[in-house]
């Protein structure tokens, strides 16, 4: 009873297709971004994690 008519298949696939390239290219732009540092661990942040440089010790004050 409505008068839209239904889109035809091809351009939901066409919008699929542009969809995925796009993606495509994002996934090539950051692996070519992530890929400019040096060796395996490139990140600007050094030493984030593991162990800690030295063991912290607390000391109770005397009262007086």
């Amino acid at each position: 009873m409505s008068d839209v008519t239904p889109e035809p298949e091809s351009s939901e696939d066409e919008l699929k297709r542009k969809f995925r390239e796009a993606l495509e290219r994002k996934k090539v732009a950051q692996t070519e971004a992530s890929t400019g540092g040096k060796g395996k661990n490139a990140s600007k942040i050094h030493g984030a994690h593991g162990p800690v440089g030295g063991k912290r010790s607390f000391r109770r004050k005397s009262g007086g």
